[in-house]
C-alpha cells in the first residue's frame, strides 16, 4: 500500500466525468487499498479515485469512528449509480480532502440508495440514510465532477473564493501530500 499526492480544488481531473472500470484485477485492488490507506491518513471518511489521479469510476468509505458506525465495514462501490433518493433534503456541514481546511454548508438528498459493483465484481445495493448517505452523494459529485462549490448558495460561494484561489495557489498546506501546482 503507498499514501498517494490528494488532488485539490484546481486539478482538471477533479472537474471530468471518470470512466467506467472495465475490471476488477490486480492493479484496481492495489487502487482501492491505496485509496483507503490515504484517506485514512488523512482522515478522511469517503474518498474518490480521481482525488488521487485516477480517472476510475469508483469510491470508498469508511465511517469506523463515526458515532453510531463502530462496526461498519468500508464501503468499496466500483462503478456507482445512484438508483433512488429522497426529496427530503438535509443541510450539514462538510469537507472535503481535495478542498484542504474548507468547510461548508451542503444540501443533499437525506436517503439514497445506490447500485454498485464490489470487488468481487458482484451487483450490490445499499440504503443509506443520514451520514452514509451524505458521504455516498458527497463521493458519487466527486465522480461527475462536482464539488462542494457547486453544491452551495451563489453567495456561499462568493464567500469561499478567496479560500478556493489559496488552495489552487497551493497556499493552504493540509497534514497529508497534494500534488503539485500545475
Amino acid at each position: 500500500m503507498a499514501l498517494l499526492p490528494v488532488t485539490v480544488y484546481g486539478d482538471a481531473i477533479l472537474r471530468e466525468t471518470v470512466q467506467p472500470v472495465s475490471a476488477v484485477d490486480d492493479e484496481l485492488i492495489q487502487n482501492i487499498q491505496d485509496m483507503l490507506e490515504t484517506m485514512r491518513y488523512a482522515n478522511g471518511i469517503g474518498f474518490a479515485a480521481n482525488q488521487i489521479g485516477l480517472n476510475k469510476k469508483m469510491f470508498v468509505v469508511d465511517l469506523k469512528g463515526v458515532d453510531g458506525y463502530d462496526d461498519f465495514k468500508p464501503l468499496i462501490a466500483i462503478n456507482p449509480e445512484i438508483i433512488e433518493h429522497s426529496d427530503e433534503l438535509v443541510t450539514m456541514e462538510e469537507g472535503c480532502l481535495s478542498l484542504p481546511n474548507l468547510r461548508a454548508d451542503v444540501e443533499r438528498s437525506e436517503f439514497v440508495k445506490l447500485r454498485y459493483l464490489d470487488t468481487d465484481e458482484e451487483i450490490q445495493e445499499i440504503e443509506a440514510g443520514d451520514w452514509l448517505a451524505r458521504v455516498i452523494l458527497h463521493e458519487y459529485d466527486h465522480l461527475i465532477g462536482k464539488m462542494i462549490p457547486d453544491r452551495v448558495e451563489p453567495r456561499i460561494k462568493q464567500k469561499l473564493k478567496g479560500d478556493l484561489i489559496k488552495i489552487m495557489k497551493r497556499e493552504t498546506i493540509p497534514d497529508y501530500e497534494i500534488t503539485e501546482r500545475k
